[in-house]
């Protein structure tokens, strides 16, 4: 990620906001994420951890966050730890933090060396009864790796054994599913760096082309704007376009083919979300527009229901339901087969088997709490589609939403997503 100035003051009202949440005597510790190898001495780019990140706005590596609201020094209640910099780190891994920066980036007063950790830790434990500690509860989560934080648990645990331990994340996903008005402009930013791409693309597209001609140019756009790839880009031609989260990108685009974009920028930490089928050829066939169209109607339809008060599962049931009205008239079920199927597997599974929304923010697949009523602050995703792999093709659009007390808030409605508008800047090419 391509750092961003943030006013530091958003991260300071997180940590209050935190601290809101802490029972007396608490200590809570997040841990920066690991730099992962790859082979031989090889590593990926640091990708901070989220929840760092959102209490300090730190993302360098080895950092450690510890806020103790009641420890009996006021300049122990917010503790910020950092590599020392070196001469020898300068050299081979560039510039580090000193404590200055910290300070300046977190709004953090109290910055100390890691080497100063252990035993200023300790004395926060002896004056704490509770110890939050964190880790991935994301309910997709892929845990085989363990991370530093689960490493610091086990070796805290050792250490303490007669402390309450709670789980941090449970807190955390409390704060960060709610947006706070910075971080919906960070979101709106990558949303239309994302359009730009988009659009970018529109110019690009035909036959001939290769899925990854087309990621080449996406890049290139969200990077001269200090953006990145929110997630991996899914570039999907033909009946590719059924492959849920296809990323070879590498196949020849071809004439009278759908163009399926799963693909989307981040800025300043922050994601955005967008899928867009367009027409390899510059126009869509009657087949291939009836079902854009069907699917374009199930997209208004959900997106209006983005309200206080309901669920993610009340918006898939709802989008099942409008899904099932489509499917009877594009001719792909019939009415005497819906009246007969199985409840718990009904007939539209074949066609639309994945969820409409989900939360977006520091995460493309963001914090929450799935049965949680939607909150004026959320934002959503809203992603039906129709998948038609005996006939080589689907359709799949996604927008992300904001969820206010009124009406939602489309963030990308400046995105072109009519049939006709997309393939007006298609004959333009």
């Amino acid at each position: 990620m391509k750092p961003i100035q943030t006013d530091p003051n958003l991260f300071t009202a997180n940590r209050n906001r935190l601290k809101g949440l802490l029972p007396r005597n608490a200590v809570a510790v997040v841990h920066s994420n690991d730099i992962l190898p790859t082979n031989a001495d090889g590593s990926l780019p640091h990708f901070q951890n989220a929840d760092l990140y959102y209490l300090t706005g730190i993302l360098q590596e080895e950092s450690i966050l510890v806020i103790a609201p009641d420890a009996f020094e006021e300049k122990n209640r917010e503790i910020l730890f950092l590599r020392e910099p070196n001469e020898l780190a300068l050299i081979w891994e560039g510039h580090k933090l000193s404590k200055g920066e910290g300070t300046q980036i977190s709004g953090i007063r109290t910055i100390k060396w890691l080497a100063d950790f252990p035993t200023v830790f300790r004395q926060l434990m002896c004056e704490s009864e509770h110890v939050f500690l964190n880790s991935n509860e994301h309910a997709r989560a892929v845990d085989e790796v363990e991370t530093r934080e689960w490493r610091f648990t086990r070796e805290c645990q050792r250490r303490y054994p007669l402390h309450q331990y709670h789980r941090l994340a449970r807190l955390m996903h409390t704060l960060r599913v709610i947006k706070q008005p910075q971080e919906i402009e960070l979101i709106r930013k990558a949303c239309h760096i994302t359009g730009e791409g988009f659009r970018r693309v529109l110019s690009f597209v035909k036959p001939g082309v290769n899925e990854c001609e087309v990621e080449a140019e996406l890049i290139h756009e969200f990077t001269r704007h200090r953006g990145t790839w929110a997630y991996n880009p899914i570039i999907a031609t033909g009946v590719n376009n059924c492959v849920l989260h296809y990323n070879v990108n590498d196949q020849v685009c071809q004439e009278g083919q759908l163009l399926l974009l799963d693909v989307a920028a981040a800025y300043g930490q922050y994601a955005s979300d967008l899928t867009r089928t367009i027409p390899v050829s510059g126009r869509f066939t009657p087949r291939q527009r009836a079902v854009y169209d069907a699917v374009l109607r199930i997209f208004r339809g959900v997106r209006n229901q983005m309200r206080p008060g309901k669920t993610t599962r009340d918006l898939r049931l709802e989008t099942e339901r409008l899904a099932e009205q489509e499917l009877l008239g594009l001719g792909l079920l019939k009415k005497e087969e819906v009246a007969r199927q199985d409840p718990e597997n009904p007939l539209l599974k074949k066609y639309f088997m994945h969820g409409v929304a989900h939360p977006l923010g520091l995460d493309v697949h963001d914090v929450g709490f799935p049965r949680a009523p939607i909150a004026p602050g959320w934002v959503l995703t809203c992603e039906p589609a129709l998948y038609i792999r005996e006939e080589g093709f689907g359709v799949r659009l996604e927008n992300d939403i904001l969820v206010t007390e009124g009406d939602p808030i489309d963030l990308m409605a400046d995105i072109p997503i009519e049939a006709e508008e997309i393939e007006a800047l298609m004959a333009k090419r």
